[in-house]
């Protein structure tokens, strides 16, 4: 795997965020990549929450500047970076004032999911791809975790199936168990066909639940791993009969086991 590059795309990373299965899973997996010569990339949201001062994150003028469409509307497109401290990792954080700048990550102070979700994920999504256009930094793997970030694969399967950069690359979905109540905006389909109208790719984002929006990612995904030892058995039986490959939970050795995992999906291309 020397040599090789990985892009992690997390909606959640320690140290930005507080340590929960997914953030410090996105963390380690890159880490430990990192560590054995593989070329890293780690791309997150700039929520609110994160304290930019005490991060040293820090502006890339190259990188910003340009807009993306999000429901026929433009929205200005920031680019942030930060090292994590000893590791010489660089994380990218993708930053919109109407979508990130509130103090909070998902959820308002009645624990209820802000309502412009969808577009936050969809703006995600563009924007770490166009982002990595502008780096011109073709990855093998993708490796994505997190429910806001789960409409990336679709995106590069369909919107951006055209874009050279990505014809090799792998993309893989890492599934946890970190659900939430309810649904995101019930436009949310027609705000995705607003960029791909064919119905047939976005059919499963019909009612926006987390399981759904999981469904979409695994389908739209070569492989997808168990981030978390238990994973709702709708789920399973949808990976099954999608027969995507797929890693099961690795409570020991996980490091070692996601590096073998990657290897195999890249020699299989």
């Amino acid at each position: 795997m020397k040599d090789k590059r990985i892009l992690f795309v997390s909606s959640e990373v320690v140290p930005y965020l507080p340590e929960t299965e997914l953030s410090s899973t996105a963390f380690n997996v890159a880490k430990n990549a990192h560590s054995k010569g593989v070329q890293t990339r780690i791309f997150m949201p700039r929520f609110g929450v994160i304290n930019e001062r005490r991060h040293q994150l820090h502006e890339v003028i190259r990188l910003s500047g340009m807009n993306l469409v999000v429901n026929d509307m433009d929205m200005p497109l920031i680019i942030k970076v930060a090292s994590i401290p000893k590791e010489r990792m660089q994380v990218y954080f993708i930053d919109n004032e109407e979508y990130f700048k509130r103090k909070a990550v998902f959820t308002d102070e009645d624990d209820n999911l802000f309502s412009d979700n969808d577009e936050r994920a969809i703006f995600f999504a563009k924007g770490v791809i166009e982002t990595v256009k502008k780096l011109n930094w073709a990855p093998d793997i993708i490796h994505v975790h997190g429910w806001m970030a789960s409409l990336l694969p679709l995106y590069l399967k369909e919107f951006y199936k055209e874009e050279p950069l990505f014809t090799e690359s792998k993309i893989i979905t890492s599934l946890y168990d970190n659900s939430f109540e309810g649904i995101l905006n019930e436009n949310l389909e027609d705000k995705v066909q607003f960029d791909m109208p064919n119905e047939e790719k976005t059919t499963t984002l019909k009612t926006p639940n987390f399981t759904n929006i999981l469904k979409s990612a695994i389908e739209n995904s070569d492989a997808v791993i168990h981030g978390s030892e238990t994973i709702s058995e709708e789920l399973t039986a949808f990976i099954e009969e999608k027969k995507v490959p797929s890693l099961e939970y690795q409570s020991e050795n996980l490091k070692e086991s996601y590096l073998n995992f990657y290897a195999d999906l890249i020699e299989a291309n």
